[in-house]
């Protein structure tokens, strides 16, 4: 081995760490919940940061048979607000983990 690269075994001490973090950022995406909203609230839509649906508020003032367009792109731009902040929350827990390992400039593709 040259001075300056790590061994083998930092190296896979490094990996079992990394793989050790992101399944607990896994755990915690399946769990986390975000809300989405629009209409300034009067429609909420909460998502897991899986972008799994949780559930669908409606505030009633909105509900107009006359008028089910305004709601639907309610709904629609409620669902794209949750969207967009459980991307955030996978990006802020995520994030860190994709950096990768640090091989010493070992040269290795993907690292």
């Amino acid at each position: 081995m040259q001075p300056g690269q790590p061994d083998m075994q930092m190296i896979l001490q490094q990996a079992q760490k990394m793989q050790q973090q992101l399944q607990q950022a896994q755990a915690e995406l399946a769990t986390a919940e975000v809300t989405g909203q629009a209409g300034n609230g009067l429609v909420e839509v909460t998502v897991t940061a899986g972008l799994e649906p949780r559930s669908v508020r409606i505030d009633p003032k909105v509900v107009d048979p006359g008028d089910v367009e305004t709601l639907q792109d309610l709904v629609a731009g409620a669902l794209a607000d949750a969207v967009r902040r459980a991307q955030e929350l996978q990006q802020e827990k995520m994030g860190p983990l994709a950096g990768g390992l640090d091989m010493g400039g070992l040269g290795l593709p993907g690292a």
